[in-house]
């Protein structure tokens, strides 16, 4: 359910500063662009950055059950589900059975680490550069920024659920 929580400028130094357009074209068009900025340097490994990310989370957390990789990485259950067939079916990620007959655990193969180990020398270097073409100062200010955005969201729909 959208709710809004807009207010109105109180004078005009705050109405200059008023954002202006749209805040999730503009996150849509720069996540593109970062997103075709990794996936040219992690594409050689047979990876999308996509690929990448979920393999890593597995490895660093698996096995885990779906359920929590979703909530870990963000995303809705179908979309963990599309993205985790490619890597199962390449025997980079094993399903097996969980705590009872319900559920189950996903966890990474030998293979699997080694894919995340080329892929994540590959994703070094991509950070690297996109350091170099943003400049470092300007990296850490935007990581901080999504930090706090994400804090502020996370702390606006813990009040809306209470």
């Amino acid at each position: 359910m959208p709710r809004s929580t807009a207010t109105r400028p109180e004078s005009p130094a705050a109405a200059q500063a008023a954002p202006r357009g749209c805040t999730n074209l503009k996150l849509r068009q720069l996540t593109r662009a970062v997103t075709r900025h990794y996936d040219a340097w992690v594409a050689p490994t047979g990876l999308r950055n996509t690929q990448y990310s979920l393999l890593s989370h597995v490895v660093l957390l698996g096995p885990i059950q779906p359920s929590a990789l979703a909530a870990r990485m963000r995303v809705d259950a179908s979309t963990l589900t599309r993205n985790l067939h490619p890597l199962l079916a390449q025997g980079w990620l094993a399903q097996g059975p969980g705590a009872d007959a319900r559920s189950r655990l996903i966890e990474a193969t030998e293979a699997g680490r080694a894919k995340r180990a080329e892929g994540q020398r590959a994703w070094k270097q991509a950070q690297l550069a996109l350091n170099a073409r943003l400049g470092p100062q300007r990296v850490s200010a935007l990581h901080e920024l999504i930090d706090d955005c994400m804090a502020a969201l996370d702390a606006a729909d813990e009040e809306d659920d209470a």
